[in-house]
């Protein structure tokens, strides 16, 4: 019983992992480094080490301006998950000037939720609100924009714990499958329902 216990345990580890192998970072904000950088805070700090660095950053649109020839997205920054989403509720990190070559309509991407990839050109002077502030611009190569979406969570199911009372094994007189005593092993907890961000 311990050996199939200990298979089932392996096979459902296997099983995760071979899921998360299967998700990844969208071939739209992957970008050509195996490793772009995302660390905003050490940018800021010294953006003249990092110009002509390929960089992954995301968040909030706040603003969207058209101009000749492009469009600049003002974005409030947010950590990203390992599939380079915005983490869902973290604090803005900073601000960018995304740059994206030709027209993008801001009914698009007004207050929508974008992860972009592309090189940093260093900082730009602006505002936020009447503060001033140096935000680091980045020349986009791609983009992904996200759909907020709802899923509905179930609890966990049910373990399969259980283990042999009775006489040892290869005597099958008497005795009994149940669980070790104590232990609760179906979670009655609801369903819950979590937003996420999906392409």
């Amino acid at each position: 019983m311990r050996n199939k216990r200990l298979l089932r345990s392996g096979s459902l580890l296997l099983i995760s992992l071979l899921l998360a192998g299967c998700a990844s970072v969208p071939d739209s904000v992957k970008g050509h480094s195996p490793t772009p950088q995302q660390d905003l805070a050490r940018v800021l700090n010294a953006p003249q080490l990092y110009v002509g660095q390929e960089s992954r950053f995301g968040g909030k649109v706040v603003k969207v301006t058209n101009q000749n020839g492009s469009t600049r997205l003002e974005i409030a920054a947010m950590r990203l998950d390992d599939f380079a989403r915005p983490l869902l509720g973290s604090p803005s990190i900073g601000r960018i000037y995304a740059d994206i070559n030709g027209f993008v309509d801001p009914v698009d991407l007004n207050n929508q939720m974008v992860t972009v990839v592309g090189t940093i050109k260093g900082t730009e002077k602006g505002e936020i609100g009447q503060a001033s502030y140096q935000f680091v611009t980045v020349a986009v190569t791609g983009y992904q924009r996200w759909r907020l979406t709802q899923q509905v969570v179930s609890p966990q199911p049910p373990m399969d714990p259980w283990i042999w009372y009775g006489p040892p094994r290869g005597r099958h007189r008497g005795g009994y499958w149940g669980p070790p005593p104590g232990m609760m092993f179906y979670n009655p907890g609801p369903a819950e329902v979590q937003t996420i961000l999906t392409e």
